[in-house]
């Protein structure tokens, strides 16, 4: 998981879900400032690591964080306490 949030783009995006219910990848595109191609492989990384899952709607894919992912990150950074 936290090799996956080591790009600051996908950091950000992690950011936007934590924002909105959901959200298409072609905003995911638009908040990033990268093309289409670039934001659907940071996306496809997240949701190898489990961070987020998406639900495909005509051509669109929407995205949505994985609540319990971001939970187990937050439960291993108090470990480290």
């Amino acid at each position: 998981m936290f090799k996956a949030l080591a790009d600051p783009a996908r950091v950000k995006i992690m950011s936007m879900l934590l924002n909105a219910d959901e959200l298409c990848a072609c905003d995911v595109a638009a908040g990033i400032g990268k093309t289409a191609a670039t934001a659907s492989h940071h996306l496809k990384l997240l949701r190898d690591a489990g961070l987020v899952t998406g639900d495909k709607r005509g051509t669109w894919i929407f995205y949505r964080a994985v609540p319990t992912r971001l939970t187990a990150i937050g439960d291993t950074l108090s470990l480290t306490r």
